[in-house]
């Protein structure tokens, strides 16, 4: 893959062999993250866990601190008072059986998260052949299948990310935007990892973080030091 000049430069202004503390490492990818637009900065997470294994799944939820920096639109399924709570609460987008054709049919997705009431769940369920893929499907582990609506969409507005294990048992998240200050993003991070460690298997053996990258949109890894986050 061809590399444009300033992501070559980025990669020359650290040492992509080296493990920084977390505060180096993020300031290396704030200077890396040149683009024209702002931009995200994610970590990337690899565990020492087999995530194929049910007592070995990682997943869960935690609120940044300082946000994502994005502003997230969120659909919740309810009826009736629940309904009316949801939209009160600030949700984009309320409904129930409608939103199923929108959806399936019509490829309608205006939306980044989906909640959902304990009673809606047959209906979301009719839609998880297209929601599961994309990440969309209510969890109640994640707190998005709940009859506190006002709760779950409070959080979520407030930058509540959803972390879980891809098939190569890497957690992918979001820690803020490259316009935040190294303060803020070492606060979301510290807040992540925080969480994925509390969140370790009892079943899982040896070394539970393989490895931790942090990395700007357009811009290169910068390899985190693990043995000083655990």
């Amino acid at each position: 893959m061809k590399r444009g000049k300033k992501y070559i430069d980025a990669v020359k202004a650290f040492d992509k062999s080296v493990q920084y503390d977390t505060n180096e490492a993020i300031a290396n990818v704030k200077k890396s993250a040149t683009a024209k637009f702002d931009e995200t900065i994610e970590a990337h997470i690899r565990l020492g866990v087999d995530g194929r294994h049910a007592d070995q799944q990682v997943r869960g939820a935690v609120v940044l601190p300082h946000g994502t920096g994005k502003t997230v639109r969120v659909l919740v399924f309810a009826k009736g008072d629940k309904a009316n709570e949801a939209e009160a609460a600030g949700a984009d987008y309320v409904g129930a059986e409608d939103l199923i054709p929108k959806i399936q049919n019509e490829g309608w997705f205006e939306f980044d998260v989906v909640v959902a009431t304990p009673d809606m769940m047959g209906v979301v369920g009719r839609l998880g052949r297209v929601l599961g893929p994309k990440g969309l499907m209510p969890n109640p582990k994640a707190g998005t299948v709940t009859m506190d609506v006002t709760k779950a969409i409070n959080d979520i507005k407030a930058g509540k990310i959803e972390y879980r294990l891809d098939k190569t048992n890497i957690i992918h998240v979001p820690v803020g935007k490259a316009s935040f200050t190294e303060e803020q993003l070492a606060d979301n991070f510290q807040t992540i990892m925080g969480a994925i460690i509390k969140a370790k298997p009892a079943s899982a053996k040896g070394q539970y973080l393989k490895s931790v990258t942090l990395a700007s949109t357009m811009g290169p890894g910068v390899k985190v030091n693990t043995a000083k986050l655990g």
